[in-house]
């Protein structure tokens, strides 16, 4: 861990120190400035799944924060690196990401960055791995019926969660069973059985403005849809996000009938770089962009 605890930036003194529980509401507060739509709640969240620390000015505000979270020994995400906007300019987020790396203990880290952070952390050896697209907006009924798989879809089911657990390892390489098991107690579900077997799966859950979709782990494209389908239907009407690195032409295409055009784009981004071992499974869809 940097030894540095306070850092002069020009005229602007921080001092920082571990994120706690009793940060939330100033947590919630700076993303708002940066304009994140996280509420509280899914603050709290991540602070039951990770660690934190947060830059504070002399008068004790939060103006600057990061995240870490541990996937076994030998991985970790890093999230929630956000700065004031009087700071994004002064190195607040390079002194931020410093203390956070310190504490990932040599792990190989996994990122989501947006625009504003790309040059940061490619100047910190992240080397980029892929775009990823954020489709959101008011969901928009879809005629089920005139998707290409129509059969052997079925809500979760909580017998459902070791096979969901595998998929998720074998489509994302990393074991992050902590995550998704976090996830699945918030999430509805749906799951793709063929043959007695599940071979899909789609969750949904409350954030941000409305509900997110995700992660989604399928074998191809037509199921994914298909996975997503009950989904969006259950929130016609509402706000709803997904976020994807999937660039196929058909599934976009779906996201947007949907309802859900592109909005933003990010990148994903892994130091050192790895590549995961080939799958029949896929992972269409993030958890989010600071849980991979």
């Amino acid at each position: 861990m940097p030894s540095e605890t306070s850092k002069r930036l020009k005229t602007y003194e921080l001092t920082i120190r571990a994120m706690t529980p009793d940060d939330i509401d100033k947590l919630h507060e700076l993303s708002i400035t940066v304009l994140w739509p996280h509420r509280p709640s899914d603050w709290r969240l991540l602070l039951t799944l990770g660690k934190g620390v947060v830059g504070c000015d002399p008068i004790g505000r939060v103006v600057a924060s990061g995240m870490w979270f541990p996937m076994g020994d030998r991985y970790a995400t890093i999230g929630m690196v956000i700065t004031s906007p009087r700071l994004q300019a002064l190195g607040g987020g390079r002194w931020i990401m410093k203390h956070i790396m310190a504490q990932c203990e040599n792990r190989d880290i996994l990122l989501t960055s947006t625009r504003a952070g790309y040059r940061l952390y490619q100047s910190l050896d992240f080397q980029m791995v892929a775009p990823v697209f954020q489709h959101q907006g008011i969901a928009a009924f879809i005629d089920r019926s005139k998707l290409s798989v129509t059969e052997g879809i079925r809500e979760f089911d909580t017998n459902d969660q070791q096979s969901i657990l595998q998929l998720d390892n074998t489509a994302f390489g990393i074991d992050r069973s902590r995550i998704i098991e976090a996830i699945l107690e918030k999430s509805q579900g749906s799951v793709l059985v063929r043959d007695n077997r599940i071979i899909g799966f789609a969750l949904c859950r409350k954030f941000g403005r409305g509900h997110v979709i995700g992660p989604v782990v399928a074998q191809n494209g037509d199921d994914a849809m298909a996975l997503i389908a009950p989904h969006i239907n259950q929130h016609t009407g509402h706000f709803l996000r997904i976020d994807t690195a999937e660039q196929d032409s058909p599934f976009k295409t779906f996201l947007i009938e949907a309802g859900m055009p592109e909005f933003d784009t990010v990148t994903s981004m892994r130091r050192p770089s790895f590549k995961n071992e080939d799958s029949e499974f896929h992972s269409f869809a993030l958890v989010s962009h600071t849980l991979a």
